[in-house]
């Protein structure tokens, strides 16, 4: 049976040199976030038991693995919403979808373009950039991790398609590159014309909608189906993960994946996808969803990052907090502009009822926000 092979190895050239050695033996691959301590990797190897891990030392048998199936390629762990890592498992096919169908829409040309890889490649949004280029014979340059200056150095010499998140796109010039993919987080209010917002996760092998519309192959529901009604968006499409590591399945029915985000689709047809379901502010009898909050708030000139979410409230329930990192933290925003900005631009009860000035923003590995973290 095949097997599953850990990869403990920094981003770059060696990551995806070791990742095609063990496709070519006919293995998976389990990418480790090699920002991980210690003890958080030994938990996710006693978690998704791999028979081996390759690290820059070699490669070293584990007792207790477990084999995978014949045609998986990747376990990508994923913390989901409890903290506790699972393997998400993709084939070779539904990598293969994914890249190809994500080519398609960018208009992706091997003999012209040339992707920047600089996320982490334990993560489905970095890797994804890795798998596009091999699924489709682009070249791609891995850095070791995202840098500003580097990023733009390799836009004026040739690249022209990258990945990024909302934090790395604010802190580089990425006006010589075609395209610009964005995700993992809410976008700025401001996009320039060269950036594509993305929506998906790493059940559904990265980015599936883009700027609003699903790529080809992909069909999109709300809840029932019914039109005009907001609540769970569910995915369907040959990109979708096989199973995860521990057996469980994804909970399909009749092909589509529940996402636990919720949404609606806009009078012009495009996905508006609100945030987790788990994740809706209820202050007053209203529902305020944190992601909209935030890329308005974010737009403020003088705030640098901002998270939203809630805190108990004895008239309101539920009451809406605004956590910000200023950019001058002398001179940080203060509620009532805040307040101003997002009831004349959202809803009255959108608008925080707090403000916390924080000097950083809890956040997972994959650089999104961990509501958890905000006290």
């Amino acid at each position: 049976m095949p097997e599953l092979v850990a990869l403990d190895l920094p981003n770059g050239q060696g990551f995806v040199t070791a990742l095609l050695r063990v496709w070519e033996a006919g293995d998976a691959v389990l990418p480790i976030d090699p920002r991980l301590p210690r003890p958080a990797v030994e938990h996710l190897l006693d978690v998704l038991r791999p028979s081996a891990v390759v690290d820059i030392d070699g490669r070293h048998r584990r007792p207790d693995g477990e084999p995978t199936e014949p045609g998986d390629a990747l376990v990508i762990p994923t913390s989901g919403t409890t903290g506790e890592p699972k393997g998400v498992v993709h084939t070779h096919q539904s990598v293969q979808a994914s890249a190809l169908a994500s080519s398609a829409r960018l208009g992706v040309d091997p003999a012209t373009d040339r992707w920047v890889a600089c996320l982490p490649l334990a993560h489905i949004g970095g890797l994804s950039v890795v798998t596009r280029a091999l699924g489709t014979g682009t070249p791609v340059t891995v850095l070791g991790r995202f840098d500003a200056p580097e990023v733009e150095h390799h836009a004026r010499n040739g690249a022209t398609l990258i990945s990024l998140v909302a934090t790395a796109l604010r802190r580089a010039d990425t006006s010589g590159y075609r395209t610009v993919l964005l995700g993992g987080a809410a976008p700025p209010e401001q996009l320039a014309g060269n950036v594509v917002t993305t929506y998906g996760m790493t059940e559904t092998g990265s980015g599936v909608v883009y700027d609003g519309h699903p790529l080809d192959g992909v069909d999109l529901r709300i809840g029932d189906g019914r039109t005009g009604t907001e609540g769970e968006v569910l995915v369907r499409g040959p990109m979708l993960l096989r199973s995860y590591r521990d057996g469980v399945d994804p909970r399909l029915v009749g092909g589509w994946l529940p996402t636990s985000d919720g949404g609606r689709f806009a009078d012009d047809g495009t996905l508006v996808v609100f945030g987790r379901m788990a994740e809706v502010i209820i202050t007053g009898g209203e529902k305020v969803w944190p992601s909209p909050v935030e890329s308005l708030l974010a737009g403020h000139p003088a705030v640098d990052q901002v998270a939203v979410w809630k805190r108990p409230d004895p008239d309101w329930g539920e009451r809406v907090v605004a956590w910000v990192v200023p950019v001058d933290p002398s001179s940080p925003p203060d509620l009532g502009t805040l307040r101003d900005l997002a009831a004349s631009q959202l809803a009255p009860w959108a608008a925080p009822r707090e403000l916390v000035v924080v000097a950083s923003l809890p956040r997972t590995t994959s650089g999104k926000i961990r509501r958890s973290g905000l006290v």
